[in-house]
């Protein structure tokens, strides 16, 4: 396990890509939220979600799990918005919140496990953001 500290007020790219290439390799990372510390994977790679799930000790198939998402342009990529969803969004977020709605095409079925949901988080934390930016707008 390696540990980074990564500063708000001071974000090292370089941490950031470590991190990023951590979650690429299918492996899970801590990193800071709203208000605790939260343990993530890559959204978009079954296996990771399948780790997460036993490390959180959770079970799918009754409990929606999250993505976190730099911002609203980017989780409309992976849940549909509707005009009110991002009304109620766009008033909302970045915060402490996380909103259920309808999965897109782009989430693995291993995170939905039968439902179409999926609960979307834009934390306020520039570290999450940082982190979840690279993930999912660079080449992997």
């Amino acid at each position: 396990m390696k540990v980074v500290k990564i500063y708000p007020t001071s974000i090292n790219d370089r941490f950031i890509e470590q991190a990023v290439e951590e979650l690429r390799s299918g492996n899970l990372i801590v990193y800071p939220t709203d208000s605790v510390y939260a343990l993530g994977c890559d959204a978009l790679n079954s296996g990771a979600i399948e780790k997460l799930c036993a490390a959180k000790g959770i079970n799918p198939l009754k409990e929606t799990l999250s993505i976190i998402c730099a911002d609203i342009s980017q989780a409309s990529e992976y849940a549909r918005i509707d005009n009110r969803a991002f009304k109620v969004l766009k008033t909302n977020l970045p915060g402490p919140f996380t909103f259920v709605l309808a999965a897109s095409a782009r989430i693995p079925d291993k995170a939905l496990e039968r439902r179409r949901t999926i609960g979307v988080r834009i934390p306020a934390s520039p570290v999450a953001r940082a982190v979840v930016c690279l993930l999912y707008t660079s080449p992997s």
